[in-house]
């Protein structure tokens, strides 16, 4: 398993231009690293997004890597990487599923379809609140990076209808590889992180201090070093890196 590459995949409404801090990171370790853009966001925005979509585009990119990969997903990224993992458990050799540990009925039920659905009645289609959140939320450089690629203004309504199709719980109980949930500790996507835990065979559940749902660009450090350790853990070869600093 020497050979094992990482794929990572986005948050809702960003692209593959979130990930620089790891890309980075794992291109100094020698990591075989793709970053993936869904269907309907950065260079693919034309396309409409379904669940089905994001994992064959999933599945692509581990082929495109040898066949075996840590999957490495975001938010709306971890909720498909969990799906993919259950249909091709033979392409995973890992999964870290980040900032997705609530049922996503609850998302629904809970308003944010028709909170979404307001917000794209707006003339900008919610391009101002967005650019204001990134403001105000994150650093300039973190800014930057989750908006490289272009915000997918117009995703939402697709997101949520097909992320609600998904049972992640019972997905992870078909998964046999190892899974790391990460969470930021203010992370609201928490609400069901034990169920989530106990649905795995070989889980283990990681809270970043301080860090809130974007924990992979609010923390970049502290989710890049827990991305190496999971990587150096599934594939038993630890490789000689520059060490990731402490800070962060």
């Amino acid at each position: 398993m020497g050979d094992t590459g990482i794929v990572l995949v986005h948050g809702v409404r960003t692209s593959r231009t979130m990930w620089r801090p790891q890309t980075d990171a794992l291109a100094r370790a020698g990591i075989p690293t793709t970053a993936v853009d869904l269907p309907g966001h950065g260079t693919r925005a034309a396309e409409r997004f379904t669940a089905d979509g994001a994992v064959t585009t999933i599945a692509d990119a581990v082929d495109g890597l040898g066949g075996r990969a840590l999957v490495v997903g975001l938010s709306l990224g971890a909720y498909v990487a969990v799906a993919h993992a259950a249909r091709h458990p033979e392409q995973v050799a890992g999964l870290l599923a980040a900032g997705c540990c609530t049922r996503p009925r609850r998302v629904l039920v809970g308003g944010w379809a028709a909170l979404a659905a307001l917000i794209a009645r707006l003339p900008d289609r919610g391009a101002g609140l967005n650019d204001g959140f990134v403001r105000l939320m994150l650093p300039p450089d973190a800014g930057a990076d989750l908006g490289a690629g272009g915000f997918a203004l117009d995703v939402m309504a697709d997101v949520l209808r097909e992320v609600g199709g998904l049972d992640p719980v019972a997905d992870l109980t078909r998964v046999t590889a190892p899974v790391w949930l990460v969470n930021g500790r203010y992370d609201h996507f928490r609400a069901d992180e034990r169920a989530f835990l106990a649905a795995c065979h070989d889980g283990r559940l990681v809270v970043v201090p301080g860090a809130t749902h974007l924990v992979s660009v609010v923390a970049p450090v502290r989710f890049t070093r827990a991305v190496l350790e999971a990587y150096d853990q599934v594939t038993g070869d630890p490789r000689r890196r520059q060490p990731v600093p402490s800070a962060g």
